[in-house]
């Protein structure tokens, strides 16, 4: 059982989004709140697996929100992972939320059955972006980083050549499931692996492995 807790400005569209998600038998809504900041105390209090988090609920305080949700207070402190339901023009604020840890982005036009796979998703480790935000969210990174920072650098260097193949993967947007088949290992393998990578370069989703694999250059966009 997957336990959700809902975020969204509007009460209307909070209870919305209870309904939806509730009525589904893996997924349970275990709270609510009207704004990133309540969300994250209620964090500390509910231990949600996922928090979604409405685009009119964070756009004063969602960074730091998510940052504050995210970050383990002791090592190996499994926390809760951030799904953000954001308009499809928001490529700076995705890209700083993203640093900041959301586990991903899904369009706040979604179909319910988008909504509640993605919730899914995003509760096995595995990242979401919409795919109107992938290629602009690529490009902000890029302009953001036009070389390579030498820390960057160095977490890259950290990486064993089967680990950088299996960031490669991730970058592209392959789950785990599809990078085991690919390389022929067990799925299981595959998320150790990510874990050791995510341990290694420093992030604490899988979203900031990919933003980190285009900044150091070991993955490029395809040419438009």
């Amino acid at each position: 059982m997957t336990s959700v807790l809902v975020v969204h400005d509007q009460s209307l569209q909070r209870l919305g989004l209870r309904m939806l998600l509730a009525a589904e038998p893996d997924l349970t809504v275990i709270g609510d709140a009207a704004n990133a900041l309540d969300a994250a105390d209620r964090c500390e209090e509910l231990r949600p697996d996922v928090v979604v988090l409405g685009s009119g609920a964070c756009e004063a305080d969602g960074v730091p929100a998510i940052r504050r949700i995210t970050r383990p207070a002791v090592p190996g402190e499994r926390r809760p992972r951030v799904l953000v339901l954001t308009p499809t023009s928001s490529e700076a604020y995705a890209s700083a939320a993203l640093r900041a840890g959301a586990g991903g982005f899904l369009a706040q036009h979604a179909t319910p059955q988008e909504l509640t796979a993605a919730v899914r998703v995003v509760a096995a480790g595995d990242a979401v972006i919409t795919p109107a935000l992938t290629r602009a969210l690529i490009e902000t990174v890029r302009q953001e980083q036009p070389a390579p920072r030498t820390a960057r650098r160095s977490g890259l260097a950290t990486l064993t050549e089967r680990e950088r193949d299996i960031l490669t993967a991730v970058a592209s947007g392959w789950s785990n499931a599809e990078i085991g088949e690919r390389l022929s290992i067990a799925p299981t393998t595959v998320k150790s692996h990510v874990s050791h990578i995510l341990a290694k370069i420093g992030a604490r989703a899988r979203v900031q492995a990919v933003i980190f694999a285009y900044e150091t250059g070991l993955v490029r966009p395809a040419a438009a």
